[in-house]
C-alpha cells in the first residue's frame, strides 16, 4: 500500500495540530532543501527555520525523508486542487484544456524552486514514500487526460484516443520546462507569452477544424 501523508506517525493525536505544525516543518523545510539541498540540510536546521525545538518536531515527524515526503506531496497537492478548479468550470473540452494550461504554468513559475526540489531529491525517499509521489504525479497527468476526454465528447477537441495519455504527459512537460529552462525562457518570453504561445501550439494539435473554434 502506498504511503498516505495522514499516515506517517505523530505522538500528537489532535489532527488539526498535527496539520498546523507540519505545515510550518514544510515551509521551513522547503526553503533550507532549495538553498542547501537536501542531504546538506539537518533536521536540526529545519527545526529553527520553522520555530520549532528539534524535541518538539519529532512529534510530528520521525526522519527528515519524511519532511521530505511531506513537502513533495505539498507541492502535488497544490498543483492538484489548481487543476480540478479548472475541471470544475463549466464550458467545453478546449475551454477546461486552455485554462487548465495555463493554471499548470501558474504554478510551476510560481513554485518552480520547489518543483525543482522535487525532482533532484526524490530519488531519496524510501521506495514505499517514492511510489506514493510517483503515484501523484500519474493522477495530476490523469487530470489532462480527463480534460481531453471531455473535449473528444463535445466535438471540441479532436486526437485519437491513442495519444490522449501521450498528450497530457506533454502538457505536464511543457509546464515543466518553465522550470527547468527558465533561465532562458524568460530571457525571451514573458510567462504569459509563454502560455500562450505553447497553448496555441497544443490546440492546433487537437482543435476540431469543424468547431469553428467555440
Amino acid at each position: 500500500m502506498s504511503r498516505d501523508p495522514k499516515r506517517i506517525p505523530s505522538v500528537v493525536k489532535n489532527r488539526q495540530l498535527v496539520e498546523k505544525r507540519r505545515q510550518q516543518i514544510i515551509r521551513g523545510a522547503c526553503d533550507l532543501f532549495v538553498r542547501k539541498g537536501f542531504h546538506r540540510t539537518t533536521t536540526r536546521e529545519i527545526a529553527r527555520e520553522c520555530g520549532l525545538s528539534i524535541g518538539t518536531m519529532y512529534e510530528y515527524i520521525q526522519s527528515k525523508e519524511d519532511v521530505l515526503y511531506l513537502v513533495c506531496d505539498h507541492i502535488h497537492s497544490e498543483l492538484e486542487s489548481r487543476l480540478k478548479s479548472a475541471l470544475a468550470e463549466t464550458g467545453t473540452g478546449r475551454e477546461g484544456l486552455t485554462e487548465a494550461i495555463a493554471q499548470h504554468f501558474r504554478v510551476m513559475a510560481e513554485m518552480s524552486d520547489d518543483v525543482l526540489l522535487i525532482y533532484q531529491e526524490t530519488k531519496s525517499l524510501p521506495g514505499e514514500a517514492m511510489s506514493y509521489v510517483l503515484k501523484k504525479e500519474e493522477e495530476i497527468t490523469s487530470l489532462f487526460e480527463e480534460i481531453l476526454q471531455r473535449g473528444i465528447r463535445d466535438g471540441t477537441l479532436t486526437l485519437d484516443p491513442s495519444v490522449v495519455k501521450l498528450m497530457a504527459h506533454n502538457i505536464m512537460v511543457l509546464g515543466q520546462m518553465w522550470t527547468f529552462r527558465r533561465w532562458s525562457l524568460k530571457r525571451l518570453y514573458t510567462l504569459e507569452e509563454y502560455t500562450r504561445h505553447q497553448t496555441a501550439l497544443l490546440l492546433n494539435q487537437c482543435i476540431n477544424p469543424n468547431s469553428g473554434g467555440k
